[in-house]
Order: structure tokens, then sequence, then C-alpha cells
């Protein structure tokens, strides 16, 4: 069983909410230490840094790390500082610990990963520019007992749907794809990237998801018509319980 992460097993409050106070947190970093642009000068060109790189690798299914974009994002405004510079790290954290503030646990998930747990090897395979903040939010919902593996796309440098990603973590993992499910919330990447490497798919379509045409601050992919359905859609994890039962 391999799962996403966002939007899956733990939830993103109101959205995108989090995307300002992170950016400004992130900010407020930088200014402390000697970076003198204001929020606004540093908010637009950081947005058209991250989406520049989303661009290309729509194209390449590449992930850079979330530090690519801080780097040249000060670059840009005249600060060289490399992506292992202290400070282009600091700068990362401080958006990662106040976008930790907005993620919850989905609340069935505690339950659906025990009872599969033991019964079934489990994995992550998720987007996310930042692994090591992935990382912080496994300790703080205490989920890294029930995973055998997590791979996160900056840290392999490729992101759903390629096929890579979902074949590291089967090689990880030791199982074929043809005895593998996938359980996502993002057609275009959690049916289609599954489907492709030869993975049963189960998309989670929540009552709540907001519509895909609304406004964000988060990197929105080019619409792209999904032209393959997930072999399940369920509407809570709890269901995952019942389908599992016909794959």
């Amino acid at each position: 069983m391999l799962f996403d992460l966002f939007n899956t097993l733990v939830l993103l409050k109101d959205g995108d909410a989090f995307y300002l106070p992170s950016l400004k947190k992130l900010h407020r970093f930088l200014v402390k230490s000697g970076v003198k642009v204001s929020f606004e000068t540093f908010e637009s060109v950081y947005f058209q840094v991250r989406d520049m790189l989303y661009s290309e690798s729509e194209k390449t299914l590449e992930e850079p790390h979330f530090r690519v974009r801080i780097s040249r994002t000060l670059q840009q405004l005249g600060y060289d500082f490399g992506v292992t510079h202290p400070l282009v790290i600091g700068a990362t954290e401080a958006f990662c610990m106040e976008f930790m503030r907005y993620i919850s646990l989905d609340e069935d998930a505690i339950h659906v990963l025990r009872r599969l747990h033991g019964k079934y090897r489990l994995g992550i395979v998720s987007n996310f520019a930042m692994p090591e903040c992935a990382e912080k939010l496994f300790d703080k919902f205490d989920l890294n007992k029930f995973f055998d593996v997590v791979v996160i796309s900056a840290a392999v440098n490729r992101r759903k749907p390629s096929p890579e990603i979902f074949r590291t973590a089967l090689t990880a993992m030791g199982v074929r794809a043809s005895e593998t499910v996938f359980v996502g919330d993002t057609p275009a990447m959690d049916v289609i990237g599954p489907r492709n490497v030869g993975i049963r798919s189960v998309l989670i379509k929540r009552k709540t998801s907001p519509p895909s045409d609304s406004i964000s601050l988060v990197y929105k992919s080019p619409k792209k018509v999904v032209h393959i359905e997930p072999d399940h859609v369920i509407e809570s994890l709890r269901e995952l319980l019942t389908v599992l039962e016909d794959c």
C-alpha cells in the first residue's frame, strides 16, 4: 500500500491559508539575518521564481528543493547565497515551522493505518519540496512506525506522475507493481502516475474538497484531461478498509 501525504493522510487547513503567513515568517528571518528588502518585493520575486521552476518541472518532472527557489529569489534581489548557505537553510526551516501549524491529521488516518500495518507493507510517495519538513510532520503525528518506505519528491528529484518516483518506492519495499495499491487525491498525479507503472489506484475525493478552478497561492499545474479512471473512488480513508477487500 502506497499513500500520498497531503490531503490524503494529513490535511491542509483552509486550503492555502498557510502560504502568506509562512512566507512572511521566512521573510522576517531573512530581514533579521541582514537581507534588506520589503516583503512586497520579496513576495513578488519569490512567486515569479517558484512558478518558473514549476513550469520547468512540468516538462522534466524534476523536483528542485525548496532551498533552490529561496536561493534564486535572493540572487535576483542582489544577494548571492547558494542552496547550502545557512541563511537559505534557516529561511526554509522558518517557512516549514509556520507551515506545520496549518497541518492536521485526517481523523481516520491512525485507525486505518493501525488496521493496515502488519497486514500490508506501507509506504509514502509525496510531492513536496521540503523533505526535511516532511520528516518533522512524521515526528509530530507519530507516523514513522507505520511506514516501511517514505519517498519525498525533492529528496529524489522526481515528482509524480514520474514513473521513477513510484519505481523508487517499489524497489525500496521489495514489491511488484501488480501487488500494490496507491491512495491519493489528485487524478493527474495519483491515478495516471501509478497506472503508468502498473499500480492500481484509489482516489480519495472528499466532499469538502475545494473546486479545482479555485484561486490559490499554491502552484497549480495546467489543467489536464484525465482519461484514466481510478480503480476505486472513496470519500474518506475509512472507506479504504472496505475497498481493499475488492482489490
